[in-house]
């Protein structure tokens, strides 16, 4: 348990934190499975941005790893470039 005042806060800061990135980052995980169960190509095309941008904020704020982001985007415009056949 902490001691100091300084501490205290810190710990009242790291909860709002930790709860503020569970709901971006759990967002961003339905949005990707959402886009994921698409079938229409046209719906997917006009969503890809939103989600993408969602996975670039994640990145940015270092919720997940950069590489992580890449990897998802690049599946995702594949998944979404696979339903036009």
């Amino acid at each position: 348990m902490a001691n100091h005042k300084s501490a205290k806060k810190r710990m009242r800061q790291d909860a709002k934190k930790r709860l503020h990135n569970r709901f971006y980052k759990k967002t961003t995980r339905t949005a990707i499975s959402r886009l994921r169960g698409m079938e229409d190509q046209k719906e997917a095309t006009a969503f890809l941005p939103k989600v993408v941008s969602m996975i670039d904020r994640l990145a940015k704020k270092n919720q997940i790893h950069k590489n992580k982001a890449a990897n998802l985007k690049g599946k995702l415009a594949r998944y979404v470039g696979s339903l036009a056949k």
